[in-house]
C-alpha cells in the first residue's frame, strides 16, 4: 500500500472511517460506515461531498490554445465561451477514445480535468502535440471536490450566494468562506452540483467547512460508480476505451457540428476520417442501456445474447441501480438489437436473465439550466 499516492484529504477521509482501496494509483476511500446504499441515496436527496482529487487538472495557456487542442479533440473549442464549460474527447488515428475530459474557457487559460488513470499519458499527449503551439501547465498543487446533489447548492450559497447564478456547465471563481476556488457547475451524478477546485493547503479546510451542513455526507468512489451509472454516463476504461469510438459508445452529442463533415471546422483531429464515416453511416455496434425484468444483477463482461443463445453483444457496467430499485447496465450490442424494448439475456453464472433495451438515464438528470 505504501506506493500509492493520497489525496490532501487522506487523513480526513481516515478520520471519517472510511474503507479505503487502491484506485488509479491512489489510496481512495470506496465507502464510509453507512454504506454505499446510503451514501447513493443521501445524494440523491441532499448533497454528496466526493474527493476527487486524484483526477489530472491542467491550464493551457497562449492566444492559440483553443485552436491547438482542436487537433486532438472533435469538440468546439474555439468558439467556447469565457467561463463556458465542454465535455471533450481525447482520439486516436483509428477514431478510438483516449480519454474523456472537461474543458472549461478562462479568461486567461483553458482548464482542463483530465481522468486519473489516464492523466499522465494526457499531459505527455498534450505537451507533445500542442506544447509548441501554448503552454501546458500541470497543477497538481490543486484539490479537487464535488459537492453534488439537490440540496448542494443550498450548501454552496451559504459560503457565498454568488454560486446559485452559476448554471449547468458554467464556471467562475469564487471565495467560499475566504478561500479562493474555481467552481463549475456539472456533474458526474446526474444531480445538480457542483465541482471545486481548490488549492491543497486549503482543501481540508474546505472539505470540513462543507461536511459541518446537515445536508452533507462524505461519499466514496462506490455510490459515484452507481449513481454515474443510472445516470448512463461512461466511465473511462470500462464503457468507453482506445478501441471504442464515440458513434460506437453513443456519444456524439459531444460532436458540435462545426467540426462534423462540412462544418467550417471539420476534421483535423486523429481519426477523423472514421469517425466521419460512421456518422454518416452509422457503426456496427452501439452502446445502450439495459434494463433488468429480473432482480439478478448484471455486471461488467457479462455476455448478451439474443432468445436463440447468439452472441450480440458485452456489459461494461452494471449494477442494482438503488434509484430505479431495478437492475440496469451498460452494453455494447450488434446493432440491428439496439432498438429500445428489445429483448435480450444476459448470461449470469451460466444463466440467462432477461433486460430490455432502454434509453438513458435510467433516472432522469437533474442538472440546473437556469
Amino acid at each position: 500500500m505504501s506506493s500509492l499516492l493520497q489525496t490532501p484529504l487522506h487523513a480526513l477521509h481516515v478520520e471519517l472511517g472510511a474503507k479505503m482501496v487502491p484506485f488509479a494509483g491512489y489510496d481512495m476511500p470506496v465507502q464510509y460506515p453507512t454504506g454505499v446504499m446510503a451514501e447513493h441515496k443521501h445524494t440523491r436527496a441532499a448533497a454528496g461531498l466526493f474527493d476527487v482529487s486524484h483526477m489530472g487538472q491542467v491550464r493551457l495557456v497562449g492566444a492559440d490554445a483553443a485552436a491547438a487542442l482542436e487537433t486532438l479533440v472533435p469538440v468546439d473549442i474555439v468558439d467556447l465561451g469565457v467561463f463556458k464549460q465542454r465535455y471533450a474527447l481525447f482520439t486516436n488515428e483509428q477514431g478510438g477514445l483516449l480519454d474523456d475530459l472537461m474543458v472549461c474557457k478562462r479568461p486567461d487559460d483553458l482548464f482542463v480535468v483530465v481522468n486519473a488513470g489516464c492523466k499522465d499519458q494526457d499531459i505527455a499527449h498534450l505537451q507533445k502535440h500542442i506544447g509548441s503551439r501554448c503552454e501546458v501547465i500541470p497543477v497538481p498543487e490543486r484539490a479537487l471536490l464535488a459537492l453534488q446533489g439537490p440540496q448542494a447548492v443550498d450548501v454552496l450559497s451559504r459560503l457565498n450566494p454568488e454560486v446559485a447564478k452559476l448554471t449547468f456547465m458554467t464556471g467562475s471563481f469564487f471565495q467560499l468562506d475566504g478561500i479562493d476556488t474555481f467552481l463549475t457547475r456539472s456533474g458526474y451524478t446526474g444531480e445538480d452540483g457542483y465541482e471545486i477546485s481548490v488549492h491543497q493547503d486549503d482543501a481540508v479546510a474546505l472539505a470540513r467547512k462543507l461536511l459541518a451542513h446537515a445536508e452533507v455526507k462524505p461519499i466514496g468512489l462506490g455510490a459515484r460508480d452507481s449513481l454515474r451509472l443510472e445516470a448512463g454516463l461512461c466511465l473511462y476504461g470500462h464503457d468507453i476505451n482506445e478501441t471504442t469510438t464515440p458513434v460506437e459508445a453513443s456519444i456524439t452529442w459531444a460532436i458540435q457540428k462545426v467540426r462534423r463533415a462540412g462544418g467550417a471546422r471539420a476534421g483535423g483531429y486523429p481519426g477523423a476520417a472514421v469517425i466521419d464515416e460512421q456518422l454518416a453511416n452509422g457503426a456496427a455496434r452501439k452502446r445502450v442501456g439495459l434494463v433488468g425484468k429480473e432482480r439478478m444483477p448484471v455486471r461488467e463482461g457479462a455476455k448478451i445474447v439474443t432468445a436463440d443463445g447468439v452472441e450480440i453483444g458485452v456489459v461494461t457496467s452494471g449494477t442494482l441501480g438503488p434509484t430505479v430499485n431495478q437492475p440496469v447496465a451498460l452494453a455494447y450490442l450488434a446493432k440491428e438489437h439496439t432498438a429500445a424494448g428489445t429483448e435480450v439475456f444476459a448470461v449470469v453464472r451460466d444463466k440467462r436473465t432477461p433486460m430490455v433495451v432502454s434509453s438513458t438515464p435510467f433516472t432522469p438528470n437533474r442538472y440546473y439550466r437556469g
